[in-house]
This record gives C-alpha cells, sequence and structure tokens, in this order.
C-alpha cells in the first residue's frame, strides 16, 4: 500500500471513533466549546458528523478530494476550540490538562490540516520535486 493510502486509513481510523464520541457523547466536548458560539451541542454533534463522512468519504476514490478538503477546513474550523481547551484552563477527562498535551496538540494543527489533502492527493507538498528544465536551471 502507498504511503498516501496508509495515511488516509491512519486518519479515517482516527476521524470515526472520534466523530462517534462527538455524537453519542457530545456533553464531554461542551466543555471546550469557546463562548459565543451557537447552539454548542448542535455544533458539535454537527462535527462529529462531519468526522464521520470525512472518514469514510476519505476511503472511497469518487469522494477522496472533496473529502480530503472538507477535513482540512474541519481541522481549520476547530482550530480555535482547542486553542481554548488549552488557555482556559478546563478540565476534559480523560485528556490531559497539562502543556504535554496541550503544546504539541496545537502545534501539530497544521499537521492535521495539511495530512487530508496529501492524503487525498489534492496537493503533493512537499513531496513532489521541482522539475528542472532542459538547461539544468530550475
Amino acid at each position: 500500500m502507498s504511503a498516501r493510502a496508509n495515511t488516509r486509513w491512519l486518519i479515517a481510523a482516527i476521524y470515526a471513533p472520534f466523530g462517534v464520541l462527538h455524537v453519542v457523547s457530545s456533553h464531554g466536548f461542551l466543555k471546550i466549546m469557546p463562548p459565543g458560539i451557537p447552539f454548542p451541542r448542535d455544533v458539535v454533534i454537527f462535527t462529529g458528523l462531519c468526522e464521520i463522512a470525512g472518514a469514510a468519504g476519505l476511503l472511497l476514490p469518487r469522494t477522496r478530494r472533496l473529502a480530503g478538503i472538507m477535513l482540512a477546513l474541519y481541522a481549520l474550523c476547530v482550530w480555535p476550540a482547542n486553542i481554548y481547551h488549552a488557555l482556559s484552563g478546563v478540565s476534559v477527562p480523560p485528556l490531559p490538562s497539562s502543556w504535554w498535551y496541550h503544546g504539541p496538540r496545537l502545534l501539530l494543527q497544521p499537521v492535521f490540516i495539511w495530512a487530508p489533502l496529501w492524503a487525498a492527493a489534492v496537493i503533493s507538498w512537499p513531496f513532489r520535486t521541482i522539475p528542472r528544465s532542459s538547461d539544468g536551471k530550475t
């Protein structure tokens, strides 16, 4: 299996169960919702459904590209909740409350945005080489 295929399966294996958790245990995620988000429980459930749909869509060739784009947008949109969770001091067991968790989580968010785009072949960066012209210049 290719690296992209392995990445698709890994992303799906992460997003699908978390999506189910968002839907069936939405109350646990309400604590990390930034204040001012309207209908927070509905938003948590909706994001869970998005995670499930994105995970499934990433595995199907026909929907892969759209799913990759939507999962990247999803990861971008939930970043404020991750920042709020890190800065608010809200405890959400079983997640750790230390910066040993929050620091890497926030720093890796760009990877969570990039990975579905790469796995769905929406982008090739940074692995595609720049073709050289026939005179040896780039």
